[in-house]
This record gives structure tokens, sequence and C-alpha cells, in this order.
């Protein structure tokens, strides 16, 4: 089971990155960049944070150093969602609910390293 919900955590990364971000089939994440980072360089800022969450994605796939793939993970998510509920909430595919999902996936996540492994070490 743990290897698969690692298989599914680098799959949202991947998926987001490389489909929503890099080949801009989503372009309201350009947006976003946008409203919050200027419109002179979003669409290079977005294929940059695209590549980025690939690479976070691959992380996650390697196993290597989980722990502290788990923190960044979740501190990219956490500051990612409150930049964008203030700064562009008319953006988000869900509005302000986008919270709820990337309060799951944190917990997912946490659940996954911080508690399943630790429940294996005692």
């Amino acid at each position: 089971m743990s290897r698969f919900l690692h298989c599914c955590i680098a799959l949202v990364w991947v998926a987001n990155g490389l489909l929503a971000k890099v080949l801009n089939l989503v372009p309201r994440h350009t947006l976003i960049v946008a409203r919050i980072l200027g419109l002179a360089h979003a669409r290079p800022l977005t294929i940059a944070i695209g590549l980025g969450e690939i690479a976070l994605g691959a992380w996650v796939l390697s196993g290597r150093h989980s722990r502290w793939c788990a923190v960044v993970q979740l501190v990219l998510i956490g500051s990612m969602n409150v930049l964008e509920a203030i700064l562009a909430p008319d953006l988000l595919l869900w509005g302000h609910l986008n919270a709820v999902f990337a309060g799951l996936f944190m917990a997912l996540i946490y659940w996954q390293e911080f508690r399943t492994k630790s429940a294996v070490l005692r």
C-alpha cells in the first residue's frame, strides 16, 4: 500500500507539472502565475514551476530522504494554496474549496510519511 500511495502522490505532481503547466493544457495556471508574479514572465515561470513539480514527483518516487521530501511537499502545497486563495481566488477551479482538497492531499502526505512509517518502526 505504501508504494502505491507514493506512486499516486508522485502522479499528482507529475500530472500537474507536465500536463497543466509545461504543456499548458490548463491555461488557468499561467493566469494564476501572472496574477501572483506578474504578466511579463508568466509563461516561462509557469514552465519552471511545472518542471519543479515534475522533479518533485521524481523525488517522491525515488524514496530518498522521504521525510524531507514530505516536508517540502507540505510547505509547498500550504504556501501555494494560501497565496492563490488570497491573490487569485477567482482563478481557482473550486474557489475557496481548493483549500479543502489541498488539506486532504496534505493530510495524505503526512499520514503516508509520518504515521504509517512510524507505525512500522515501532
